[in-house]
């Protein structure tokens, strides 16, 4: 006689733990740490902007006052008349930023990797600018490029000079006053907001990567080409924006190592809200300036591919 052996009970599902929702308190911590940003970028950001979009669209004059028209054609006129300082603003500052990298990917690359204990002091000469005034160091580079310096002597010497004033960079066998002073300004003030974007991301480099390069008979030219300069893409994008926008408005190198040939659209801004007193044209090309390099940094980042940045 065989015995039906019953199968047990199936033990009862456990209830789902309680989910209790933090109370209101403490789900607004996040946006009260957001505050002094959002405060900050609104006091000195949002409304400076918001005024400068009215004083664009107004009228009038400095005796009998300025007036919200909504006078759109402001911003035609400004572009017509100063064209050929926004065009000379965007090569002054790319042909600014092309040298920086040309000068600082080298020096950032020699810091992340050949350096060594070295390394601390060559970064503090490539900061040790800051701490010296903007305005100063620019100075200094008319008394560098002096007609009578030697750094112009040594330019005739080595007829160095003939060519750039081929090319139209110098003005004969004089430097200053001369499309080249300026973008060299440019390029000397520029240049750490280069090597510092590019060395960090050189740094992050695994050095175990060129190592595995060589294993696979890779020529020291092919390992750069295919490993460190694809690797450090978003250092080079962000150096080149760093130096590129500010380049673009900077009106200082131009005022002092320039003439009014080389003026830039920095210059027309400063001119137009100091001098002339004409605030809504000012506004205006305060805008255009500023819609021009949106665009271009926007198109420049999406082609760019780097993931860092997008």
């Amino acid at each position: 006689m065989s015995t039906v052996t019953e199968a047990p009970a199936p033990a009862p599902e456990a209830a789902p733990p309680e989910v209790r929702t933090p109370p209101l308190r403490k789900r607004l911590v996040p946006y009260w740490l957001l505050l002094p940003g959002i405060a900050w970028l609104v006091v000195f950001f949002a409304a400076p902007l918001v005024y400068q979009a009215s004083t664009s669209l107004q009228t009038g004059s400095l005796e009998d006052g300025f007036r919200v028209t909504w006078h759109v054609a402001t911003y035609g006129d400004a572009l017509v008349q100063y064209w050929p300082q926004f065009v000379r603003s965007v090569l002054y500052a790319a042909t600014a930023t092309g040298l920086c990298l040309l000068l600082g990917y080298p020096l950032a690359y020699l810091i992340a990797f050949k350096a060594g204990r070295w390394r601390n002091l060559v970064m503090i000469l490539v900061i040790a600018p800051f701490f010296t005034s903007f305005l100063i160091r620019t100075l200094a580079w008319k008394t560098i490029l002096a007609d009578g310096g030697p750094v112009v002597g040594a330019l005739n010497a080595l007829h160095v000079l003939d060519v750039t004033s081929w090319l139209g960079l110098t003005d004969g066998h004089r430097v200053l006053a001369t499309p080249l002073a300026v973008v060299c300004g440019l390029t000397y003030n520029f240049l750490p907001f280069m090597v510092l974007p590019l060395y960090t991301s050189l740094e992050r480099i695994d050095p175990r990567l060129h190592e595995a390069a060589g294993d696979l008979y890779a020529r020291p030219a092919a390992t750069f080409r295919r490993v460190t300069f694809p690797l450090s893409m978003p250092g080079v994008v962000a150096g080149t924006l760093l130096t590129f926008i500010p380049a673009t408005g900077d009106y200082i190198n131009a005022e002092l190592l320039g003439s009014t040939d080389q003026k830039m659209i920095g210059n027309v801004i400063q001119s137009q809200f100091l001098r002339v007193l004409d605030y809504p044209t000012a506004a205006a090309l305060s805008f255009l300036l500023m819609a021009a390099i949106l665009a271009m940094v926007t198109f420049y980042i999406r082609k760019s591919g780097t993931e860092d940045l997008v």
